[in-house]
């Protein structure tokens, strides 16, 4: 393939990148998603991501609809590289994107899941020897020489069973003899420096030579300051001169002695170039001759060489998801071609992350065998107190969606995922304009009408409109999606508005249960399906009560006394309806 030949890749990067690293480089970088070399080459690191995406897996991006689900898709991603072995571990991370097929979804879980029971299988001693092997990788520039050297220290640690288990038939003599050929190599025909003592001794001499050559005066002032008398004194003055300076033996510098010098000037000047030059010639054979034992000893691994560089980064790769998982508490997910989307103890990846203690919460959309959650419904309405982690689960349901997408585990203790084209994910917004109303409707209403499957997770519509049009709007909008088959999620404070909901609609509510000693908000997080949700407005303001001071209190406390006023008129309203309903209310005459 040509690079045009990939997604993004158009005339000006294809220049750029040929320019940068050359065409055959360049296509290598792309097809090993290494992002770091098209960065290094001058393209933006996001488009650079973008180009690996389309060129290294089968699935698409696209499939994020929204800003936030790209933000959530980014924040897993971040959260698995945190735990990668290496940059090109971290790279092919970078680039994962959904995959077309639940079996290629398996088959990466399969790896993972391998890789997990080898991680957790080693000891501390071994994990810190994987660990340090695998940093030997983390140079770009090192190629071949970074996954010889990483691939023997693990056959040396011992380390060649489950997902090491390619090692385990290398030669590690062979690896040895190669690494120290490769270390030493340089571009197509050099040699480094500290491989062989006689060519660096060479090379010395002849830039020692050449620097001599290019002042020839000073030369000449040294020599002639001696006791010098008559030309031979002065040519042995001159060869001592030179092999002082420049470590050359004195035969050679004899050897180049001018013999036709028209004065001191001239034999001191043609007798430094021409050893200069047969300094340098010398050097050039030398490096050659050792260029060649170099490239006989590579090449007499190069099946052991060929092996290293493709086992070490699918190694590196497989076991730093591992660490995510085990690091996460991530399961395998199991897959379904309904519409469902269902989970058993899942917990917010983010938070999780940043070492927030979370409850585990159940929910489900669509068909699935899990206990609790009804089943069958696809559209559920969320509702209930502020501050109660609807918000949250809507990201924990847009995490595990993400990463079973992805072929990668996720964080509950059972999750069901189904087929989904697209993930729409809409977070409140606090701007409440005809454009924000504009803008949000033209993100989550085109995913609807495409052809396929979409995922609706919208939190607090109501927030860019008037109450009234956003019921009418937000009930369209359940509407719809039971109606394209879709599944979705909708949180809101409106849910009394909604009625009559579709037939594959359900209300589900979380509740507040109190204030703690330390006037924190108590909330049960797992949603009660098939109630409405309240808001919890007399906690807050009793908290805010209680924390007052002496020119507030009285105020808030105005505020206390409204909410019980109504909730005691609603209480009363709600007794006088079911009296009316049983026949049981009392007579009034007339």
């Amino acid at each position: 393939m040509g690079l045009q030949d990939y997604w993004g890749v158009g005339p000006k990067t294809a220049a750029l990148l040929t320019e940068s690293l050359g065409e055959r480089a360049a296509v290598r970088a792309i097809e090993s998603a290494d992002v770091g070399a098209l960065v290094e080459a001058g393209v933006p690191a996001g488009r650079a991501t973008r180009i690996l995406r389309r060129a290294t897996d089968d699935g698409d991006a696209d499939v994020f609809a929204t800003d936030d689900a790209r933000d959530v898709y980014n924040g897993v991603l971040d959260a698995a590289t945190d735990h990668a072995l290496t940059d090109r571990a971290r790279d092919r991370i970078r680039v994962l994107a959904p995959l077309d097929t639940h079996a290629a979804a398996e088959r990466r879980l399969d790896e993972i899941d391998a890789a997990i029971e080898t991680w957790r299988g080693l000891n501390d001693a071994e994990r810190e020897a994987a660990v340090d092997a695998f940093a030997e990788h983390e140079s770009r520039e090192a190629g071949d020489r970074a996954a010889v050297e990483t691939a023997l220290a693990l056959v040396e640690a011992g380390l060649t069973e489950g997902t090491f288990a390619a090692f385990a038939d290398l030669d590690a003599e062979a690896l040895r003899d190669a690494a120290a050929a490769l270390r030493y190599r340089e571009g197509d025909a050099g040699v480094r420096e500290g491989y062989d003592d006689r060519l660096d001794a060479l090379r010395e001499q002849a830039d020692a030579v050449e620097r001599l050559a290019a002042d020839t005066v000073a030369v000449l002032d040294d020599v002639r300051s001696g006791d010098v008398r008559g030309p031979d004194a002065f040519r042995e003055a001159v060869v001592e001169h030179v092999v002082d300076a420049t470590g050359v033996e004195a035969a050679a510098v004899r050897e180049h002695a001018a013999t036709e010098a028209s004065d001191a000037a001239d034999f001191v000047s043609t007798t430094l170039r021409s050893l200069a030059d047969a300094r340098r010639e010398a050097a050039t054979e030398r490096e050659a001759t050792v260029r060649d034992d170099l490239d006989a000893a590579v090449a007499d691994a190069e099946a052991d060489v060929e092996a290293a560089a493709d086992a070490v980064p699918d190694a590196a790769f497989a076991c730093s998801l591992a660490r995510f998982a085990i690091a996460s508490d991530l399961t395998r997910p199991e897959y379904t071609e309904d519409a469902t989307l269902a989970v058993v103890g899942a917990r917010n990846l983010d938070l999780r992350t940043q070492g927030v203690d979370v409850q585990p919460v159940t929910y489900a959309l669509g068909d699935h065998g899990f206990a609790g959650p009804p089943s069958g419904d696809r559209v559920s309405v969320l509702t209930g107190a502020n501050s109660g982690g609807k918000t949250t689960l809507l990201e924990t349901l847009a995490e595990v969606a993400t990463l079973a997408s992805l072929g990668l585990p996720v964080p509950a203790e059972r999750a069901l995922v189904g087929d989904f084209d697209r993930l729409v994910f809409h977070r409140r917004h606090a701007s409440f304009n005809a454009g924000v109303l504009e803008t949000t409707l033209r993100s989550v209403v085109p995913p609807l009408a495409a052809d396929g499957r979409t995922l609706m997770l919208v939190d607090e519509f109501e927030a860019i409109t008037e109450p009234g049009s956003a019921a009418d709007l937000l009930h369209g909008l359940v509407s719809l999606t039971a109606d394209r088959d879709a599944l979705g999620v909708y949180v809101t404070h409106l849910a009394d508005d909604l009625d009559p909901l579709p037939g594959v609609a359900r209300i589900d509510g979380i509740f507040a249960e109190g204030l703690a000693g330390d006037l924190a908000l108590e909330v049960d997080y797992q949603p009660r399906f098939g109630v409405v949700g309240r808001s919890t407005p007399e906690f807050i303001v009793e908290r805010l009560v209680a924390n007052a001071d002496d020119a507030d209190r009285a105020a808030f406390g105005t505020l206390r006394d409204a909410l019980a006023d109504a909730d005691a008129d609603a209480d009363a309203d709600e007794a006088a309806d079911a009296d009316a309903d049983t026949g049981t209310g009392t007579e009034v005459d007339e």
